[in-house]
């Protein structure tokens, strides 16, 4: 399956994240954003920068949730990576979503994904067609 037609929706893709390149995650059709233990951004694909209006080079290696997307610095995200961290479980959760952050408000579909450990976490975004 070629990278760009990888499904938002798939059970695995997770295990799939952590072996894409920046490149192969730019060919997603989806927002990715791959970020660390201590919540600092480390990918970033061009499908959420081309959205988003932020380059890679000004997102990466900043806190996730203060200061790319605070919108997400709540219960209903930030917070289910740290519950899920705490716990040593894993996390995969689709949620329906608003971002706000540095654009009208969008409505979008956010998946989740963790596991317990030092590999990155995601928040994936699907937005509107």
């Amino acid at each position: 399956m070629a990278d760009h037609e990888r499904d938002f929706d798939d059970p695995g893709l997770l295990a799939t994240l952590h072996t894409l390149s920046d490149a192969q995650l730019d060919e997603l059709g989806f927002g990715t954003i791959g970020f660390d233990a201590d919540g600092i951004v480390r990918q970033y694909n061009a499908t959420e920068s081309r959205f988003a209006r932020l380059t890679r080079e000004r997102v990466v290696s900043l806190p996730l949730f203060t200061w790319v997307a605070p919108c997400m610095n709540n219960f209903l995200v930030a917070q289910r990576f740290e519950d899920a961290a705490a716990a040593s479980e894993p996390l995969d959760v689709t949620l329906p979503y608003v971002l706000t952050f540095r654009m009208k408000p969008v409505s979008v579909v956010l998946r989740l994904l963790a596991t317990p450990g030092p590999r990155l976490r995601y928040v994936l975004v699907r937005h509107p067609s």
